[in-house]
């Protein structure tokens, strides 16, 4: 691999490269937080599926896309004398060496848990307000879930047995059965959040990445109904002329 001072180079270059683009290109020279913000997200979900898909060439591509975001925040900020690169690179590296003190203090601690459960608590120190304070409200819900027990757990807040999480589980579908008796959608709607809400919780405890196991059973319904469509155009000219049985029995053909 290529030498710290190689890599610090790269930096320089693109810092280099940013400042022109910023004087000369019409489009980089009309970019502003607020402009950049979505399509930071859009090069984050490109990486998380390069990620997904292992694809280590398109992931040194979206990362590349990703620093390039990061220096053109930094230009922006410099040029408001907010902020600039270097003050973002010391930001990060104090948060670092505050949360580390196991490696850079006289910490003690014996598992990654107990490293969790000081993040969360030097996090308070620092300022927040609460242990729930820095989970962003634009995440997917299903990953705020996630997060959100991650940070109950790092202070205490967790079941000690996983058999009652899915208890917990149970529970919450017998819950959401009495309100589909009731046809009751508003309280239906609610439960059925609580089941999703309390599966992912379960996920957690068994070391599964709920997200990732979504994603696969996603990327595998989605091979299996391509290979469906591909026998219903082929043998029934499209789905018009398509019973339910035969799109059952395609389905079947499709999972083997």
């Amino acid at each position: 691999m290529h030498t710290r001072e190689e890599q610090l180079q790269a930096v320089g270059r693109l810092l280099d490269i940013l400042d022109e683009l910023r004087v000369k290109c019409p489009w980089d020279k009309k970019q502003t937080f607020e402009s950049l913000k979505n399509l930071s997200v859009e090069e984050m979900y490109e990486l998380v599926d390069a990620i997904t898909e292992g694809d280590t060439d398109e992931m040194k591509k979206e990362l590349g896309d990703l620093l390039m975001h990061i220096v053109f925040y930094a230009k922006i900020g410099s040029e408001q004398s907010l902020f600039d690169i270097k003050d973002i690179a010391d930001s990060i590296s104090d948060k670092l060496i505050f949360r580390h003190p196991h490696i850079y203090g006289d910490v003690e601690v014996n598992s990654e848990k107990e490293v969790l459960e000081n993040w969360e608590k030097l996090k308070l120190k620092e300022g927040n307000k609460s242990v729930l304070a820095g989970v962003p409200k634009a995440l997917p819900a299903l990953i705020k879930a996630y997060r959100i027990q991650q940070k109950a757990s790092g202070v205490g807040f967790d079941w000690d047995n996983v058999n009652d999480v899915w208890n917990k589980v149970e529970e919450e579908i017998e819950e959401f059965k009495v309100e589909v008796a009731k046809d009751n959608k508003e309280l239906m709607e609610e439960e059925f959040g609580d089941i999703l809400f309390s599966l992912i919780n379960y996920a957690r405890h068994q070391g599964i990445d709920p997200e990732k196991a979504l994603a696969q059973s996603n990327s595998k319904f989605i091979s299996r109904f391509n290979k469906v469509e591909e026998l219903v155009n082929k043998q029934n000219n499209g789905f018009d002329n398509v019973t339910p049985e035969i799109l059952d029995q395609y389905w079947n053909l499709a999972k083997k």
